[in-house]
């Protein structure tokens, strides 16, 4: 995905992609050192330029994310793509399932 300079998505989520994973192997959820990852979440890694993932309640939580770094974010969790810079950023975006799924949203809390 290219944000282009001083773009966002809306704030949305995911929600119903589970609905469409037809997973081929168990669903049993991934664990890593610090946490655990559920199929359905979403990775999102910064390829190149500087953006951030905004996230939580009212969208209270923000991550920036530089080039090499990555945002985790949980199945159905409403957040935004934000883009500040003058600059493109390119994230390379990760979630299971065999069709994307987005509901864009009004606002934050407005599932």
């Amino acid at each position: 995905m290219v944000a282009k300079p001083h773009s966002s998505s809306a704030v949305h989520h995911h929600g119903e992609e589970g609905k469409h994973f037809q997973p081929k192997l168990s669903m049993r959820p991934c664990y890593t050192t610090t946490s655990l990852i559920h199929p359905l979440d979403t990775i999102v890694y910064a390829a190149s330029g500087h953006g951030a993932i905004v996230s939580g309640p009212n969208g209270s939580k923000r991550q920036e994310l530089a080039p090499g770094d990555f945002a985790l974010i949980p199945a159905y969790a409403e957040h935004q793509e934000v883009n500040d810079s003058a600059e493109d950023v390119v994230w390379i975006i990760t979630r299971g399932g065999r069709n994307p799924i987005v509901h864009n949203l009004e606002g934050w809390d407005k599932s």
